[in-house]
C-alpha cells in the first residue's frame, strides 16, 4: 500500500481516489473546503488553501505521501519542485504541473519552443496592454486569464464595447495571486476536441479516441466519445500531444484540448490530469475509465490497449442558485435503459456549478452520436436541483 496526496477534490478528484482504492492504496484528500467530494471516499482528508506554501508543506511533512497527484489549478506549483527533489512522485512532474497551471507557460512551450501551431496571441497585465493586445490580434478575440478553471473570467470579444467589461471580468476571474490575462486570436473551428493522451513509464504513449464537446461561459456542458474527425487531421493533433507531453515529463493521462478548423488542427490547451471532459469514458466506452487509466500510467501499471468498445455521451447538471443541494428526478433517470448518472455530492450549490452528470450509450452500434446527445439532454432535463 502507498500513500497518494491528492490536491483537489472535486468530482474529477473523486473518480481518482475510486480507482487509487480499488488498487489498494491509500489516498489523504485535499481542497480549501470540507466535505467535498473526494473527501468523502478518501481514507483521511485536509482542509487548507492549496495557495499556502507553508500549509501545503504542512501537509505533505504530516502524511509522507509516496505520490502527489494535482487534480486542480489553485496550487502552489513552485513547492512541488521541492517535493521532486525530495523524493515524492509528483503526477505526472513537478514542470508539468507548474507549466499547466499557468496559460503564459505553457502556450509559450508549445507555440515558441516546440512550433506548434495555436491562435495569435498576447499578453496583458494593464487595461493599456489589453488595449493595445486586441488591437494587435484583432476582433473578435478571446480573453482569459492566465490561471482559472472551469471557464471562470473567459469571455470572447466581438466589439470595442465589450473591452472594459472583458478584461474586468478576466481579471475578476484569476485564481491565486497571478494577475495577467492572455489576448487570443478567434479561430473559426467546426470541432473542438480533448485528445486524452496516456503517457507510460515503460511503454508506449497511448490515444483514446477523441472527444467533442460542447461549451458554455467557457466550461464544457456536453462531450461525445468518439468525435468525429478526419485520420489525417488526428494523426497531426497526436503527434502534437506527443511533442507537448515529451517535453513536459511524466506518466499520467493528458486532457489536450484541440481546435480542427476548415485549414487544419490548432493547439488550445492541456491538463496534465482526468479531464472533464472525459466523463464520458465513465459510460464504458473504453476498457478503462480516463480516472483507471491515469492511476495505473503513474503507479507504472502497464497498459496495453485501450479499447473502445461504444459511443457514449455525457450531459452535466447544474445548479441555478446558491443553497444545499436537493436533488430530485434520480428514479426517472434510473428507469430508461442504457443510461447513467453520477451525483457528484458536493455539499453547497451555486449558479452554473456542476452537481453530477448524466451518460447515455450505445452498445448495440446502431444508434448515432447525434442521437446520443438529444437522449443525454433530455435526461439531464429531468433532474432538478433545489
Amino acid at each position: 500500500m502507498q500513500k497518494v496526496l491528492l490536491l483537489g477534490s472535486g468530482e474529477l478528484g473523486k473518480e481518482v481516489v475510486i480507482a487509487l482504492q480499488r488498487l489498494g492504496h491509500h489516498v489523504i484528500a485535499c481542497d480549501s473546503y470540507a466535505g467535498a467530494p473526494a473527501m468523502q471516499v478518501a481514507d483521511d482528508f485536509e482542509v487548507f488553501s492549496m495557495l499556502d506554501g507553508e500549509a501545503l508543506a504542512a501537509a505533505v511533512a504530516k502524511h509522507a505521501p509516496d505520490y502527489i497527484v494535482p487534480e486542480v489549478e489553485s496550487i502552489r506549483t513552485d513547492k512541488l519542485y521541492e517535493f521532486e527533489q525530495a523524493g515524492v512522485h509528483v503526477v505526472p512532474s513537478a514542470k508539468a504541473a507548474n507549466f499547466t497551471m499557468n496559460r503564459k507557460l505553457i502556450r509559450d512551450l508549445a507555440a515558441k519552443e516546440l512550433g506548434l501551431r495555436t491562435a495569435p496571441y498576447a499578453y496583458a497585465t494593464s487595461m493599456e496592454e489589453y488595449k493595445a493586445a486586441v488591437a494587435h490580434i484583432g476582433l473578435p478575440c478571446v480573453v482569459k486569464p492566465l490561471m482559472s478553471s472551469s471557464g471562470k473570467g473567459q469571455s470572447v470579444v466581438r466589439s470595442e464595447e465589450d473591452l472594459e467589461g472583458s478584461f474586468t471580468y478576466a481579471m475578476e476571474g484569476s485564481r491565486g495571486d497571478l494577475k495577467e490575462i492572455i489576448v487570443e486570436g478567434f479561430v473559426d473551428f467546426h470541432t473542438e476536441i480533448t485528445l486524452l493522451t496516456v503517457t507510460q513509464q515503460n511503454g508506449p504513449t497511448l490515444y483514446c479516441e477523441p472527444i467533442g464537446h460542447r461549451q458554455e461561459r467557457g466550461d464544457y456542458q456536453e462531450s461525445w466519445q468518439p468525435a468525429a474527425v478526419r485520420r489525417e487531421d488526428l494523426a497531426v493533433a497526436q503527434d502534437m500531444a506527443n511533442k507537448v507531453t515529451a517535453a513536459l515529463g511524466g506518466s499520467g493521462i493528458w486532457g489536450i484540448e484541440f481546435f480542427i478548423a476548415n485549414d487544419g488542427v490548432y493547439f488550445s490547451e492541456l491538463s496534465p490530469r482526468p479531464h472533464d471532459t472525459g466523463m464520458v469514458t465513465l459510460a464504458g466506452t473504453q476498457n478503462l475509465n480516463e480516472f483507471e487509466l491515469h492511476v495505473r500510467a503513474f503507479l507504472g501499471l502497464p497498459i496495453p490497449e485501450i479499447e473502445f468498445r461504444y459511443p457514449g455521451v455525457s450531459a452535466v447538471v447544474l445548479a441555478d442558485k446558491e443553497g444545499v443541494p436537493v436533488i430530485n428526478g434520480l428514479e426517472k433517470v434510473c428507469a430508461l435503459a442504457q443510461t447513467d448518472v453520477k451525483i457528484f455530492g458536493k455539499p453547497t450549490t451555486r449558479p452554473y456549478r456542476r452537481m453530477g452528470v448524466v451518460l447515455t450509450y450505445d452498445r448495440t452500434g446502431e444508434e448515432s452520436v447525434d442521437s446520443l446527445r438529444e437522449r443525454a439532454s433530455s435526461t439531464a432535463e429531468l433532474i432538478t436541483v433545489h
